[in-house]
């Protein structure tokens, strides 16, 4: 079992007159796992360099929003089941950034089950021939009974954290196939279903658990996964455009942010289509992305288009077969830096946590999602939970990526925290070889060092 090895430093506490930068490391070994080296790194007089790490204070992009994980069904189990003191500690740990804390700041929530659920569930579900369009059947205790209670916790511990909602699929009877895999919302269940959303935002509201946004469907091209359901590009602007929206604005929750898309990067023509649609494009705040296909630079082309919608990266999951050197070094390459150096506002790894078989799930669902933490005999911390801690911690919401040039094989990206007095840099060194650097800023310049497949985190005032 691997444990945490991250200082317990306050990294607010006041900079010292000498410009210098802590640095918090990772290293592809695991023999340092998210640890605040005693070395500070101070910045000298600088001198041209190409090889340097540049930052420019002056070049400011996206704000970000939060960093964080999914809390499915069977993340909320397991936690659930910690004994009292032990599940505490856990939650301050994850959700506070002081101390020993990773600052979780995002959370992506599923409406009804998740193929990381223990069964297949909506809060509408009926017997083979009945239907229910008055949704009179509704109830929200149907299924993955703990995690609004586990919510609650989260929210005593961190109020400001954000939430978003997902749906793997629509009740089996509004569909073609009146099953849990596949099939599509029948057209005239369009306004039952966005009654369905409505009823599930105003009871999370009422509950004290403010959803701030929400994706049409996750993973819409994807029939395969228990549950699914298809949604084409010109159906899902459709239904934002004529049901979802109308109802929540009648219902008074226009300030719930919709969300187009939710799928690979492969297909950047669905969301170009759902915004191309005039009469959907107002009512959407942006495009939702996960990269099991595709390249990361499918973000930068569809915010090009329409750069007055947001970009969110709602999910990349790690495989049980997969070892943590490769998978540190690929999640922090393609989603921690290429999601936000292409305009992610959110960035989300996929499950919070599973047991050491990697169950929960459904019996068509994923059985190799492997949490951020394993909750067995004692709490495993695996490399999901390290590349959120890497940014979480230190890029809080409200913070400002800056410029930072590309590198070859140190892919980087740079923050100004929402105060402007913490610059924040986080750094993989991409290659299987020791790499010494310069990071300049404002003039002066600081040598760095990463070990071959390594990640720091550098900050230092402003």
């Amino acid at each position: 079992m691997n444990v945490r090895t991250h200082s317990q430093a306050d990294v607010s506490a006041p900079a010292p007159e000498r410009p210098e930068a802590q640095v918090w490391l990772t290293k592809a070994g695991q023999d340092v796992l998210f640890q605040k080296q005693a070395a500070a790194l101070p910045f000298e007089t600088a001198f041209d360099d190409g090889t340097a790490i540049h930052i420019d204070p002056a070049q400011r992009f996206q704000t970000m929003e939060g960093f964080g994980f999914a809390l499915t069904g069977g993340s909320a189990y397991l936690i659930r089941r910690l004994p009292l003191a032990e599940r505490q500690a856990l939650l301050r740990e994850l959700f506070l950034p002081d101390g020993e804390g990773i600052g979780v700041s995002y959370l992506r929530l599923t409406v009804g089950a998740s193929d990381l659920s223990e069964r297949s569930f909506s809060y509408n579900d009926l017997p083979p021939g009945e239907v229910d369009t008055e949704l009179a059947r509704f109830d929200l205790r149907a299924g993955d009974q703990d995690v609004i209670p586990l919510l609650k916790d989260i929210l005593s511990v961190n109020p400001a954290i954000k939430l978003l909602a997902s749906p793997w699929s629509a009740p089996p009877w509004m569909k073609t196939n009146r099953h849990w895999i596949g099939g599509k919302l029948r057209p005239e269940y369009y306004p039952v279903y966005a009654k369905y959303w409505v009823k599930y935002l105003q009871i999370m509201h009422a509950q004290g658990i403010p959803i701030q946004a929400i994706t049409v469907q996750n993973e819409p091209l994807n029939p395969q996964n228990e549950p699914s359901m298809l949604m084409e590009a010109d159906e899902q602007a459709l239904f934002i455009a004529d049901y979802l929206w109308p109802a929540l604005r009648d219902a008074g929750l226009d300030k719930v942010e919709v969300f187009c898309w939710d799928h690979n990067c492969d297909r950047k023509d669905y969301p170009l289509t759902v915004l191309a649609d005039p009469r959907a494009r107002p009512f959407i705040a942006g495009v939702a992305w996960h990269l099991y296909a595709g390249d990361i630079s499918a973000l930068s082309d569809v915010h090009q288009a329409y750069p007055d919608k947001k970009t969110y990266f709602t999910e990349q999951w790690v495989g049980r077969r997969g070892e943590f050197a490769n998978d540190l070094n690929w999640h922090v390459k393609y989603v921690l830096v290429g999601a936000t150096r292409h305009w992610a506002q959110v960035v989300l790894e996929w499950n919070l946590a599973s047991d050491p078989d990697c169950d929960p799930h459904t019996p068509g669902g994923g059985p190799d999602c492997k949490g951020a933490l394993t909750l067995g005999q004692g709490i495993e911390r695996n490399v999901a939970y390290y590349v959120i801690a890497h940014a979480a911690k230190f890029v809080r919401p409200g913070a400002v990526r800056l410029f930072s040039n590309a590198v070859d094989g140190l892919p980087n990206v740079a923050f100004a925290s929402a105060d402007g007095h913490r610059i924040v840099l986080i750094v993989l060194n991409d290659s299987a070889d020791r790499r010494a650097f310069p990071i300049q800023y404002k003039g002066r310049r600081a040598s760095a060092i990463l070990e071959g497949g390594a990640v720091g985190t550098y900050l230092w005032p402003s």
